[in-house]
């Protein structure tokens, strides 16, 4: 096993002294609301990832995944995110439930550039207010409502250097991996064997 406390950086001077110090532009960048442009992308937004760590720190990035227009915006610092069924692991809400702060990043497919939120976030389970986000005739279980304390646009770079958009970079389907093969193997890891 590495060490990699031996070559840690652990102060923000070493840390500048390798990286620099952000442009004013940068910095300035971050506003504490929702104003139009945000909304908008949000609403236009059809995945988003979901940053969360429990009260000890550990941490989990969960993908979300719904409808454009499905997150309800309620005013320029609140928006609910649907939490919908799923395979019932629960990390995120979990996680919040001893530690509201979270991140988030949402995408819109074919735009290289991404919104980023932080703020705080609180379970909810509001009827009025999940029954505006039903799909399908049916309200989500619980909703995330979400405080917002920062947003801003992140640069392209990540996204465009990734190429995750353009169709002909992507690999051939039969040389990606069998997502059951390593769902199998992870639980035989565990000792679980499943009959296939």
């Amino acid at each position: 096993m590495i060490n990699f406390s031996s070559m840690a950086i652990t102060s923000e001077d070493a840390l500048r002294e390798i990286a620099g110090i952000p442009h004013e532009h940068v910095v300035k960048k971050t506003i504490s609301r929702l104003d139009e442009h945000c909304k908008k992308f949000i609403a236009m937004s059809p995945l988003l990832f979901l940053s969360t760590s429990n009260a000890d720190g550990k941490c989990d990035v969960s993908p979300r995944g719904d409808s454009p227009s499905e997150i309800l915006i309620l005013n320029d610092h609140q928006f609910v995110i649907p939490d919908r069924p799923g395979n019932r692991r629960l990390d995120s809400i979990l996680n919040m439930m001893s530690n509201p702060h979270i991140g988030l990043v949402f995408l819109i497919p074919g735009l290289d550039e991404v919104l980023r939120i932080n703020g705080k976030a609180t379970i909810i389970k509001d009827e009025e207010i999940l029954s505006k986000m039903s799909l399908k005739g049916k309200s989500p279980l619980l909703g995330i409502g979400v405080d917002v304390e920062e947003c801003f646009i992140h640069c392209s770079r990540a996204l465009n250097k990734s190429s995750v958009w353009k169709p002909d970079t992507w690999q051939s389907k039969d040389t990606l991996p069998a997502m059951l093969e390593i769902f199998f193997d992870h639980l035989k890891i565990n000792g679980i064997e499943v009959k296939r």
